[in-house]
């Protein structure tokens, strides 16, 4: 867990924003599913309660203890753990994704290899990111250095070498890349 939880202080403020890009999640994601959606990084919920009605469970991991309790846990299982270490068994989630997430790991090849160990065969494992390679996410990435949080985004085909031998696609929309990786 990092020495200072930076989302501690801002999940109130952050369980109240709405998830925008429902519709494109839906369709790159594939869903609705039936089984288990994994969200890492997955904070307030706020990703996965606006696609729970799309999958059986949802389950969010997040390292952030103050962003789990803003989770409503009556709708979704929240466990408390890091990306590069995620404590599910192999192939337990028919789609894995992380929002606005991976620029905040450690370790983007452990978190990568992470996700797609816990995603079942013929699972779908979606990566959405801010796209770095525009200047208003210049601007939010020189914001997140002078806070202290050791963010580190990468441009989406560097995402996508992450599985380097895997099937992926990427979509780009305004300021936004999505990687989506199959199983």
């Amino acid at each position: 867990m990092p020495a200072f939880d930076h989302f501690a202080l801002i999940a109130p403020m952050y369980a109240r924003v709405s998830y925008s890009k429902v519709a494109v999640m839906r369709a790159v994601a594939e869903l609705p599913v039936h089984g288990r959606l994994l969200d890492v990084g997955g904070g307030t919920g706020r990703v996965a309660t606006a696609i729970r009605d799309l999958v059986d469970d949802v389950v969010i991991a997040d390292v952030s203890v103050g962003m789990l309790r803003e989770a409503p846990l009556s709708t979704l299982q929240p466990v408390c753990g890091g990306s590069e270490a995620l404590p599910f068994a192999d192939e337990s989630f028919e789609r894995v994704i992380m929002v606005d997430a991976l620029h905040h790991v450690i370790d983007h090849a452990h978190t990568a290899r992470e996700m797609f160990r816990v995603l079942k065969t013929g699972g779908v494992l979606v990566i959405e990111e801010p796209d770095i390679r525009t200047f208003g996410v210049k601007l939010i990435a020189l914001a997140e250095k002078l806070l202290l949080m050791r963010s580190h985004f990468l441009a989406p085909d560097e995402i996508a070498e992450l599985f380097a031998d895997r099937e992926k696609t990427i979509r780009v929309e305004d300021s936004t890349a999505w990687v989506i990786i199959r199983k």
